[in-house]
């Protein structure tokens, strides 16, 4: 049986802390904070990764903890809007709650609406797309699954970063350019069914109306200062969303066979970072290679592959030194090009070396 009370005891604690924030501040905000940050990047020293598990051992506690968690970030945004905004707060709750609540909206409820997504129960998938919506990035449904999972490690996908792009110039270019290839992917196949562009049955007026209706909401809550922070949350969310495909893919980018075919996913092409604590906490988002090479897999039986490459540290550790482009390229050029070395090699074996 996969050790599902893992996931739960890294993801639940800091959602109950964050609502209990929400509704009676004191130290909670604070609390959860140090849970999300400072407490992962410890036990991520001292516990063992997710181990391989058995095939076919994926149960619906899985899913149902999934579930739980999309509900509490449906109930936890509206909460922490109203708080946020609530002038009789004290910065020091004020702050901490801010920023715990976004990061857990980019380390627990993205890669869990990400799993959701991918899963064969329209209830299951209309709770993540749900997720993603209230975080104003509903167009990451479309983007992901017909987008990023087709053209990963080419120049079709926006969200692959380009050889040595620093990430303040990847946010931008792949924001833009992952809402439009998603809704260029949803038109084609409107038209492939012989419907108009704009037909109702085009999910962006879903992604559209629906990050409407959460910025309406916020106002209608708690005024301007309720939508400013609404709109700040999802800014760090959007933010923290592009920069896990940024690390996760950076430098790796797929090559053309001796046939002129571009080469198929393959555990290479992904950045991995099994670790104690910080992969229950993301759902086994860090081990990203096999969630390429199989879309539909759930996160309790992911795997790392023994070949496949591996991040210095943890994800959020390498989310800081991505915002630092020099430090970044100085961590990761090298890695990349012996990772690219090494493909290159395993299809044209007498090749000159470099």
């Amino acid at each position: 049986m996969p050790v599902l009370w893992r996931y739960a005891l890294a993801t639940l604690p800091p959602l109950a802390m964050l609502i209990a924030g929400a509704l009676w501040g004191g130290a909670w905000g604070a609390a959860a904070l140090v849970w999300l940050t400072l407490l992962a990047a410890g036990l991520d020293h001292w516990l063992s990764p997710p181990a391989p598990p058995a095939q076919g051992t994926h149960g619906p506690g899985a899913d149902a903890l999934s579930a739980l968690l999309a509900l509490g970030h449906l109930a936890l945004l509206p909460l922490a809007v109203l708080a946020l905004a609530d002038p009789g707060r004290s910065l020091g709750e004020t702050v901490p709650l801010f920023f715990a609540a976004a990061s857990f909206l980019g380390q627990v409820s993205h890669p869990n609406a990400h799993e959701l997504i991918h899963r064969k129960s329209a209830l299951l998938r209309g709770l993540g797309a749900a997720v993603y919506a209230a975080m104003l990035f509903g167009h990451h449904v479309s983007a992901h699954r017909l987008v990023h999972h087709r053209f990963v490690g080419t120049q079709d996908d926006p969200n692959t970063p380009r050889a040595g792009e620093g990430f303040w110039r990847f946010l931008p270019r792949a924001w833009a350019g992952s809402w439009r290839a998603g809704l260029a992917q949803e038109t084609g196949r409107a038209a492939r069914r012989g419907q108009a562009a704009l037909s109702l049955r085009n999910p962006y007026w879903i992604w559209v109306g629906g990050g409407a209706l959460a910025t309406v909401l916020a106002a209608q809550l708690a005024g301007p200062a309720g939508l400013a922070w609404m709109l700040a949350l999802a800014a760090l969310a959007h933010m923290q969303i592009l920069l896990s495909d940024y690390i996760q893919h950076y430098g790796l980018h797929r090559l053309p066979l001796p046939s002129g075919r571009i080469e198929p996913v393959g555990p290479h092409h992904s950045w991995n970072a099994p670790r104690g604590f910080s992969s229950y906490l993301m759902l086994n988002a860090p081990s990203h290679s096999d969630h390429h090479m199989h879309p539909n897999r759930p996160y309790d039986v992911l795997q790392t592959p023994a070949d496949a490459p591996r991040l210095p540290y943890s994800l959020p550790i390498m989310a800081m030194l991505a915002v630092i482009p020099p430090v970044w390229r100085r961590n990761m050029d090298r890695r990349a090009a012996r990772q690219m070395a090494r493909a290159a090699d395993r299809i044209d074996p007498a090749r000159p070396a470099a």
